[in-house]
């Protein structure tokens, strides 16, 4: 058990952190290996509630990775990935809807209710909150050396993000919890990527955070030591020189995005970590890495 006067003064070295996120909108990415098992889903519901108890406004945007290949795994559908974009197709893109903002959905929102506050689970089609367009991409052809068009099928990407029915969510003291899938203008679905839809809602609601809980604990330099804290700039240097590549680029780039369009910092951080969302936002130097303009 923890000393009570231990426990007294981790409140009290909180307060300040409290009152800078209160009644501040929060965006937190959770998905992939951060969503973990059972236990894990719990706690994380768990510190959401504790967000909302505490006045700050927390909106979930969860992915689903794993659940959705073990369900094409049983379907026996094969899975195609591109520039780590999953190729979609039709078959495909109603598998993605099922899992996405059915049963991952309603489990993150469940989770998050268990510990005492509401939860609603929504998916980007609901209140026309992401009007998507198919996404555009180009890949080199080994033949001519020249970049060609690239079909990825219903993948898609936030065109306009209509931000209402999230405010009167937040307004109700509901925490809303969104699933990655949009609509188009001619009415069809769009598998869309978990981070550009967090980055995208955290633009548009002028979210004083964006977590984005991943399986690494943030941006680490060319000498391999995790970053604290780092400028658009940095982030941009460290990608022209090299030293942040692979996975890591389309995080910072969703990061570099949502600040672009108003949100106060972005951060990276390690979703596996006990608490991890409490101890970035109250603590001193947080836990992963803060990106800021």
């Amino acid at each position: 058990m923890t000393d009570p006067h231990d426990q007294m003064a981790i409140l009290a070295g909180a307060l300040p952190y409290l009152k800078r996120y209160d009644d501040q909108i929060i965006v937190v990415k959770y998905g992939g290996h951060a969503m973990g098992e059972e236990d894990t889903a719990l706690r994380f519901g768990r510190d959401i509630a504790l967000l909302e108890q505490v006045g700050v406004n927390p909106v979930v945007v969860h992915g689903g990775g794993p659940q959705i290949n073990a369900m094409l795994k049983r379907l026996n559908v094969q899975s195609t990935f591109v520039n780590g974009l999953r190729v979609t197709d039709e078959q495909m893109v109603d598998v993605v809807e099922m899992v996405l903002a059915g049963t991952v959905n309603k489990q993150v929102a469940e989770a998050i209710t268990r510990a005492g506050v509401i939860a609603v689970g929504i998916s980007g089609k609901d209140g026309n909150l992401i009007r998507a367009r198919k996404a555009e991409r180009t890949v080199i052809d080994p033949e001519t050396k020249q970049p060609r068009p690239l079909d990825l099928g219903y993948v898609g990407e936030p065109a306009e993000v209509d931000t209402k029915v999230l405010r009167l969510m937040i307004g109700a003291d509901i925490v809303p919890v969104v699933a990655p899938v949009g609509v188009g203008a001619d009415g069809q679905t769009y598998n869309i990527n978990a981070d550009t839809v967090a980055g995208a809602i955290a633009g548009a609601l002028g979210a004083a955070r964006l977590l984005m809980l991943t399986d690494v604990a943030g941006v680490r330099g060319p000498d391999g030591k995790h970053i604290p804290e780092m400028t658009v700039a940095d982030v941009r240097a460290g990608i022209a020189e090299g030293w942040i590549s692979a996975g890591m680029i389309p995080k910072v780039e969703t990061c570099i995005y949502a600040i672009e369009r108003g949100v106060q910092g972005a951060v990276i951080l390690d979703g596996r970590v006990p608490h991890a969302v409490l101890a970035e936002l109250f603590t001193e130097g947080g836990s992963g890495t803060l990106i800021k303009a």
